[in-house]
């Protein structure tokens, strides 16, 4: 591409000039030229055009930069200078557009604009047509309510497993976003135990009617939530119920050894983690799931001790399987607590448990 002499005169004159009427019409001339033949242009072409097109605009009112933004936002090679300056723009009606639709902007500067830019900016991130771990992670952290709840049901957007955890702490005061949370399809049954657990009781009834595919799910869950809530996810559950054949194979050949668990654990597999700790203590997987949901580490670190774990596992378990976040003191208490526990008296504390919740006496652990 080469452009023409009286292209080129007028580009020169416009860029010289102080008359705002000759920039528009240089600006929107150029824009038009790139739009109109952008998929034959090579990267240098589009580096001229991104030359160009940027000292036009530098100068331009709010509302072109926003004529200018709409008019580039969905082009797959829109010229990227021109695409970042947009997308950084503090007027919204210039930003949002690009912000949206741009596939120029690449994850690190979305995550980037969404750690340093307005609410606002990070709702129209919120709303891109896919979104990646690493920006959702950004979102739910710094997000407003309304771009929580716009991320929230995103079906484009990905989340790691410390993300739906803090949507599901953040819905607890939020009953919509309870319901985005709960009916998207990729959220981790522990925390879909752990949002019915918190939720009211309109939520518990919109998430039993609000999606089809999942209501058969929830409506279990739901059903029994006075006390059998993890029982009844169980039996809706297909993840769970792979994860128990897997491990109880493995328990009944004697190969679920230490080092498979602190595998599961590590790998962040919840229900893997659950089942192995159940079958190896003799704990009710109730109380397993319990333990490790719970923001109290103690019981945990109990299961690990009657498993006859090192604090390696014990460890891994807290922190990956269970998704937790200790700050370094509730490390330290919890590695203090495990090394001075006796075995004994950890089997003791799972036998009383496990009868209170049978409601019965507890058996004197063996020794």
């Amino acid at each position: 591409m080469t452009l023409s002499p009286s292209l080129i005169d007028e580009i020169e004159d416009a860029l010289a000039s102080q008359a705002v009427e000759k920039r528009d019409a240089a600006l929107w001339h150029i824009t038009d030229l790139f739009i109109a033949g952008s998929d034959t242009y090579t990267e240098d072409h589009v580096t001229l055009f991104d030359d160009v097109i940027g000292r036009l605009a530098a100068t331009i009112e709010a509302n072109a930069r926003a004529r200018l933004s709409s008019r580039l936002a969905r082009v797959p090679n829109a010229p990227l200078g021109v695409i970042r300056a947009l997308a950084a723009d503090h007027e919204i009606a210039v930003a949002e557009p690009v912000l949206r639709h741009s596939p120029r902007l690449d994850d690190e500067y979305l995550k980037t604009t969404a750690a340093t830019h307005s609410q606002q900016h990070l709702l129209a991130i919120a709303q891109r047509a896919a979104l990646s771990e690493q920006v959702t992670d950004v979102l739910v952290q710094r997000g407003d309510r309304d771009v929580v709840r716009s991320v929230a049901q995103n079906n484009g957007a990905r989340f790691s497993s410390a993300a739906f955890k803090t949507l599901v702490e953040r819905s607890v005061a939020d009953d919509v976003l309870a319901v985005h949370v709960g009916t998207r399809h990729d959220l981790p049954r522990q925390h879909l135990l752990r949002l019915v657990e918190v939720a009211s009781s309109a939520v518990r009834q919109k998430l039993a009617a609000a999606d089809p595919a999942a209501a058969a799910a929830i409506r279990e869950v739901v059903a029994e939530i006075g006390g059998n809530i993890r029982a009844a996810s169980r039996r809706a559950s297909s993840d769970y119920a792979s994860a128990r054949a897997e491990v109880e194979a493995l328990h009944r050949t004697g190969q679920l050894s230490e080092q498979e668990v602190y595998g599961f654990a590590d790998a962040r597999k919840f229900e893997e983690t659950a089942v192995a700790l159940s079958l190896i203590t003799g704990a009710p997987i109730d109380l397993v799931e319990r333990a490790m949901l719970d923001d109290n580490p103690d019981m945990a670190v109990i299961l690990a001790k009657v498993a006859g774990f090192s604090w390696s596992t014990a460890q891994c378990i807290l922190l990956r399987a269970a998704n937790r976040s200790l700050s370094v003191q509730d490390l330290d208490r919890a590695l203090s607590g495990f090394s001075r526990l006796k075995p004994a008296t950890a089997r003791s504390i799972i036998a009383f448990y496990d009868a209170r919740r049978q409601g019965g006496a507890p058996a004197r652990a063996a020794g």
